[in-house]
Order: C-alpha cells, then sequence, then structure tokens
C-alpha cells in the first residue's frame, strides 16, 4: 500500500545512485569479502607469527591461571608441540602457505567462525548498543524533528564514505584499513542454516522506518543524488507516525531469535510472494530507523535502561519486534528521549561506528543536516506481511526466547567522574591500560581469583584487518591486585606494582595492534589443522588453553568524542561486559552481568570498579613529591 495522504506518489521507478558513486564502487557480492574493495592504501597483510614468539607470550599469559603442576604439564605440551619437526611445525607450514595466497589469512575463517556460523542470536549474543547523548522530546513533532535530521546526517556520511571524503583513520603515523566504513550502510545478514552469509547492496537508495513494528520504506536518495528537504522529511515521518497508531504483527522479533530457528522461519515466510518483496525492501535499504515506544518500567538508571533499550528493546512487551537485527546498522529514537543505536556486528567493529556517530551528533547540532540540497520528493510506501499459522508459531517462540534473554540482562551503565584521561597521562600512564588493571583489580576484589580477561586491539593496519585479543590478566596484574589488597604494603610498592602491571598490559597491546598476539594465532593453527584432516594438538584440551580463553570480564575501549557508550552483554554466564569511553575529565562505562548467575551482578562490579579507580588515583596522588 502506498500511502496516499498530501496525493503523495511513491517513484518505484528502479533507479540507480548517482554515478559518481557507482564509478567508484566495486562489484559486490552475497559471498565472500577477500575482494569486495580495493587495498586503496597499499596496506601490508596480516602477519603469521613465529611458532615461538606465540608460545612464549602464551606460557606467560596462561600461568596466572594454573597449579604449579599443570604449568609444567603445559609447558611438556607445548614443547612437545613445537619440537623440530613436530605437528605444530607442520601446522606452521601450511598456515604460512595459506597467508602467501590470501590478502589476509584470517578475515575468512575470523567472519565465518566468529559470525556466520554462530547460532545464538544476534541480540545479547552478538550485536552492541551505542547510546547517544540524552534528548529532550516535549512533542512528536520534536522526535520526528530529530530524526529527520538525523536521517539527513546519516545519507551525508554514507555519501561522504563512497565520495571518499572521509579522513583516514591513523595509528600513530600508520594509515588504517578503511573498509570497515563501507560495509556500515547497504549491508544485511542473510540468515541460513549452519552459516549465514551477508548481502552488500552500497548502490541503495531507500531506509526503512518502522514503528509499532509496522514497517515503511522511504528513498532518501535519487539517480542525481538529490535527498529530501528537512520540512519534507519531518512531513513524511508524520505520515508514517500517523499511520503506525496500531501495532502490527511482531514479524522482527523473528530476526531476535536463535539463528538456526530464524532461518527457518525465513524460508516459511519468504513462500509468499508480499512478504519477500517486504524483507527485500529491508534487506536492500542503507539502514533502518526504529521509532520506539516507552521501555517497560524496570528500577534502571537512565543510562542503563537506554543501553537495555540498544542491546535488545525489552522484549515482547518492549520493543524488541521494532528492529530488524540483520541490519548493519538501526537507528533508535525512543520517545523519552533516548538515542542511539543497535548494530549487527558481522561486518564492522565498533570503533567506525563511533567515529560515525561522532559525525552525527555534530553534524545534527549544527544543524548541518537542514543545509543539504533538497530536491527530492519522495514518499513512504508502507510493507506488508502475511503471517501464516507456521509463522505465528515461530512468532510465539521467538516472543518467549527474547523475553527470557532481555530478563536475563543485567546492565549498570554510568558516569565516571572522579577524573578522566587527562588525569591518568599527567601520571605518564597509558589511560588505557590504566582502565583495563582498574578492572583486573576490581575483579580480584570481588572474586579472589584471576579473570580471563578480553581487550579488542584493532588490527586495521593490515588489509582488511579486525582485532586480536589483549589478554589483559597477567602475571603483573594478579601481582598488583594483591599488593593492593594487602595492608602491609606501602604507598611505594602499590606504585611499583601498578606501573608493573601497566606497563606489561601496554607491551602486549602493542605487540596485538601489530598483529603478534596468541589467540588469533593459536585459531588459526587449529582452523589449518580441522581443514587438513589433521589430527588437534593436544594444548587445545589442555586446561590451560580452556581457563585462559574463557573470558570472565569481556572489554573494548570504544571512544566518542560525544557523550555516548557501548555496551554489550559478557561472554560467559558467569562473566561481565565493559565497554568505556574515556573522555578528558570523565570515563563512561557500560557493565553488563546476567542475572541469573549467583555469582555476578552489575552492580557490585561497577562498585569495585569505581573503588578500585580511586584506590589507584589515590595511591599514586600519595606517592608524589610534596611541593613547597
Amino acid at each position: 500500500m502506498i500511502l496516499s495522504k498530501q496525493h503523495l506518489i511513491l517513484n518505484s521507478k528502479n533507479s540507480q545512485l548517482l554515478s559518481f558513486l557507482y564509478k567508484r564502487r566495486s562489484a559486490m557480492s552475497t559471498s565472500g569479502v577477500n575482494k569486495i574493495f580495493e587495498n586503496s592504501l597499499k596496506l601490508p597483510s596480516l602477519p603469521v607469527p613465529t611458532l615461538t614468539q606465540t608460545i612464549d607470550k602464551y606460557i606467560k599469559t596462561v600461568t596466572p591461571f594454573l597449579t604449579e603442576s599443570e604449568l609444567k604439564n603445559t609447558s611438556r605440551l607445548l614443547n612437545e608441540f613445537s619440537s623440530a619437526g613436530g605437528l605444530g611445525e607442520k601446522l606452521q607450514k601450511l598456515l604460512v602457505e595459506r597467508a602467501q595466497n590470501r590478502e589476509n589469512w584470517l578475515e575468512e575463517w575470523w567472519l565465518n567462525t566468529s559470525y556466520l556460523e554462530y547460532r545464538d542470536p544476534v541480540v545479547i549474543f552478538s550485536s552492541p548498543g551505542l547510546v547517544f547523548p540524552f534528548e529532550e522530546f516535549k512533542y512528536e513533532i520534536d522526535r520526528l524533528k530529530y530524526t529527520a535530521k538525523l536521517i539527513l546526517a546519516a545519507v551525508q556520511y554514507y555519501l561522504n564514505i563512497w565520495n571518499d571524503k572521509l579522513p583516514v583513520d591513523k595509528m600513530g603515523k600508520d594509515p588504517l584499513d578503511m573498509n570497515q566504513y563501507k560495509k556500515i550502510f547497504g549491508t544485511c545478514r542473510i540468515p541460513k542454516p549452519h552459516r549465514d552469509t551477508l548481502e552488500f547492496n552500497p548502490n541503495s537508495k531507500h531506509i526503512i522506518i518502522v514503528k509499532n513494528n509496522n514497517y515503511y520504506r522511504l528513498d532518501v536518495l535519487n539517480e542525481t543524488g538529490d535527498t529530501p528537504s528537512l520540512h519534507e522529511l519531518i512531513n513524511q515521518l508524520t505520515v508514517i507516525a500517523e499511520d503506525s497508531v496500531d501495532s502490527s504483527s511482531p514479524i522482527g522479533v523473528l530476526t531476535a531469535d536463535n539463528r538456526d530457528n530464524w532461518s527457518r522461519a525465513y524460508e516459511e515466510l519468504i513462500k509468499d510472494p508480499t512478504n519477500e518483496a517486504s524483507v527485500r525492501e529491508i534487506q536492500n535499504s542503507l539502514f533502518l530507523v526504529a521509532l520506539d515506544k516507552p521501555m517497560p518500567v524496570e528500577n534502571d538508571s537512565r543510562r542503563s535502561m537506554a543501553s537495555k533499550q540498544f542491546i535488545h528493546g525489552g522484549g515482547s512487551k518492549g520493543n524488541s519486534a521494532n528492529r530488524w537485527f540483520d541490519k548493519t546498522v538501526q537507528f533508535i529514537i525512543g520517545e523519552d528521549g533516548t538515542v542511539g543505536l543497535t548494530y549487527e556486528h558481522s561486518p564492522s567493529e565498533g570503533q567506525p561506528i563511533a567515529a560515525m556517530t561522532d559525525f552525527l551528533i555534530d553534524h545534527i547540532r549544527n544543524a548541518n543536516a537542514s543545509n543539504l540540497q533538497a530536491t527530492l520528493k519522495t514518499a513512504p510506501k508502507k510493507l506488508h506481511f502475511n503471517i501464516n499459522d507456521a509463522i505465528q508459531r515461530y512468532i510465539q517462540t521467538a516472543n518467549a526466547n527474547i523475553d527470557k534473554l532481555a530478563s536475563n540482562l543485567d546492565m549498570d551503565s554510568f558516569q565516571f567522574t572522579s577524573f578522566g584521561k587527562e588525569f591518568v597521562k599527567s601520571q605518564k600512564l597509558s589511560p588505557d591500560s590504566f582502565i583495563q588493571i582498574a578492572m583486573q583489580y576490581a575483579f580480584y576484589r570481588i572474586h579472589k581469583t584471576p579473570g580471563a580477561h578480553y581487550e579488542s586491539a584493532a588490527t586495521r593496519k593490515y588489509i582488511h584487518g579486525r582485532t586480536e585479543t589483549i589478554r589483559s590478566c597477567s602475571i603483573e596484574s594478579i601481582a598488583f591486585s594483591k599488593t593492593m589488597l594487602d595492608s602491609n604494603k606501602s604507598v611505594h610498592d602499590k606504585i611499583t606494582a601498578l606501573r608493573e602491571a601497566i606497563q606489561s598490559h601496554k607491551k602486549y597491546s602493542i605487540e596485538a595492534v601489530n598483529g603478534f598476539g596468541v589467540d588469533r594465532h593459536l585459531l588459526g593453527l587449529k582452523l589449518i589443522a580441522l581443514e587438513n584432516n589433521v589430527q588437534l594438538p593436544e594444548l587445545f584440551e589442555d586446561k590451560a588453553y580452556k581457563l585462559s580463553g574463557r573470558m570472565r570480564i569481556s572489554t573494548s575501549q570504544v571512544a566518542t568524542k560525544c557523550d555516548g557508550f557501548m555496551c554489550y552483554a559478557p561472554l560467559t554466564p558467569d562473566g561481565y561486559g565493559c565497554c568505556y569511553n574515556p573522555r578528558p575529565c570523565d570515563i563512561n562505562f557500560g557493565v553488563s552481568a546476567f542475572a541469573d548467575h549467583p555469582d555476578t551482578s552489575a552492580k557490585r562490579f561497577r562498585e569495585a570498579l569505581e573503588d578500585s579507580l580511586r584506590d589507584m588515583r589515590d595511591v599514586l596522588v600519595a606517592g608524589q613529591p610534596a611541593k613547597l
């Protein structure tokens, strides 16, 4: 149905996007990503560490988790694995050969094993949320005006990406791979049995608006690059808002379910030509915009409630169906002024999304969005779905499953205001390492045991680089935690232990961003063995491998200049998620745990983390020489 208010007619001509964009794009397909984008920066390929480099580093990282006898056994296994003519040498040779024939030896493996073959729902288990600075919408028209500005700003960012107007990200003097930016818009994950696929639609010119589970196509570009005016876009959003007062069938909740459940429902859904056409409109869109109703009332802070809204939507009684979780980017605008996004993780890491966020917020606040050229007349087109009994059963199952997941996510997102990264820099310390060691200290003071600790390190110095693991739990971090909790230790002892822990973390971080961590290399050796029908080395069944890889603390620095932060769920049932944004005078945190586990609590971790950060500051201040 094409909405008829104001006698608007949707131009259904299937035109191409602007020619100057079209010429810049490589051909895209639904399978494989190795050759999608040119290596215009002439970046090197991801290196393969030597066996010695990885094993020497690995034995240090597993030491905190093992008894003396367990450590001896692990050392024996590693010596056997790396001996001359042994299995490790054979697998290393195969891995090096693979690397010589690919731009990035890990890329396809990582995409498949970490994302597309992963069968748990993307909601909670994979897709993060990003909370924007809060807004105040007194009336619905205020929300629609903000939404229109956000849409136009996002379209401008899309044009900037494809017109090579983004500044190249750098790490020091090294340029970073920019291909993840080109996968933000127009990309969609497609459910399949056993392994999903990614579909890229860079020539798309429409977006999807969803309100009360009603989906609408809205054109935002034509073949000559015209966009709607701000006034025009507000009018069309008003049309949609008035047409979507009543809720439709919660078809979107299917995308929140287990991937195999969703793939079966998907095949049933698209048997109907009307459904298939509607699904294709959603999948082909540049991005989705969700106009959310209020979240179910909980005893949460505004930041924590927003975190839940952008991670899962609040379940079947909230906004979990007012989504299409397979879309890479979904902007979410709540009635109460909570604004942000959720993104499907497989095409991109968090930092490109954060960089986009700063652009959007700046664009909106400086009213640049209203200055875009505007000659495109557009009209929303409602998308229809026919729901048979089989689809209804899938919806009921998905509703029950998302309600369980949503009720189990415990969030305590907060702004730490005692100090920010400028204080840490004044002590000639790395802010990131300082925060990471504070998390180690917080975990240890709660649980009195080492916590395996994942931090994401970007490997974008290399073509198609994604991440390496920084193993933040170290011999030095545990020694520091014990020193801080020992009342017999002096201020000097504590400062010395703190600096040693931070230096150890910083050293590992530098190695990881250069491709010389241990986790991706070990994964490569494991996968090359499976690919060549070689017996898996015993080290992959060793206690050291299992304990050190069971990341009870999952963390990432995702920095925005604006007052925003990213948030996600823990990696383990008895773990914590902790994403953070260090700003000059404060630090934003998104802390999560699972409510059904008796050993963890987001509030308890938050309190321990705040205490740890202040303890570390106080020790540094106490150790400074008195000024005359």
